[in-house]
């Protein structure tokens, strides 16, 4: 049976990373929403974005992830179509993306990374202080959050078939709702 509490149980055996926890949390609250929005099983897609990066903790390269993970999903029996999923969301493991939920998956992976990024350098630490405008903005800067893909962001929204900034103002508010989850939900000023 896939609950999201044998999903969390997976995320966690496998993952101890704090941060990696939370990015998980982020892409699940954003997939979830899109699944709200297309009228799809959010429980399904939300556990999809939940477990997505599991094994990337114990197998961070590309000829492991998400191999791996693919493999260990199938030894527990979990679903065909939340495997190739998980699988499509990396552009090099040769699964193309089919499924809306695939798209949105991918979509919405290093979008949440790149937010979460932005988030953290606002004055309070919070994604109250997150504006699509500004993240875009932020994607034009190389030298921020090197290590996510802004192709795969902009890529993903036209997959999608999503205006990039109405994607990525999407996914803020979909992150909003999970803001104390994420450590996102601002700092209080010293009195």
């Amino acid at each position: 049976m896939m609950t999201r509490e044998s999903a969390w149980e997976l995320l966690t055996e496998f993952t101890q990373s704090e941060s990696l926890r939370k990015h998980a949390l982020a892409v699940e609250s954003c997939v979830r929403a899109y699944a709200r929005k297309f009228g799809e099983d959010e429980n399904k897609w939300g556990i999809v974005g939940l477990i997505h990066d599991f094994d990337y903790e114990k197998y961070p390269t590309a000829e492991e992830h998400p191999f791996k993970g693919n493999a260990i999903l199938a030894e527990r029996g979990w679903p065909e179509d939340v495997r190739r999923a998980i699988m499509s969301h990396a552009e090099y493991s040769g699964v193309k993306r089919e499924s809306q939920l695939e798209k949105t998956l991918f979509a919405c992976d290093e979008l949440a990374g790149f937010i979460t990024a932005t988030a953290l350098v606002k004055p309070n630490k919070s994604l109250a202080e997150v504006e699509a405008k500004g993240v875009r903005k932020k994607m034009k800067d190389k030298a921020f959050a090197r290590s996510v893909n802004r192709d795969d962001i902009v890529n993903g929204a036209a997959e999608l078939g999503v205006e990039l900034e109405e994607h990525i103002g999407f996914c803020i508010e979909a992150m909003k709702g999970i803001a104390k989850e994420l450590g996102l939900e601002g700092v209080q000023p010293q009195a």
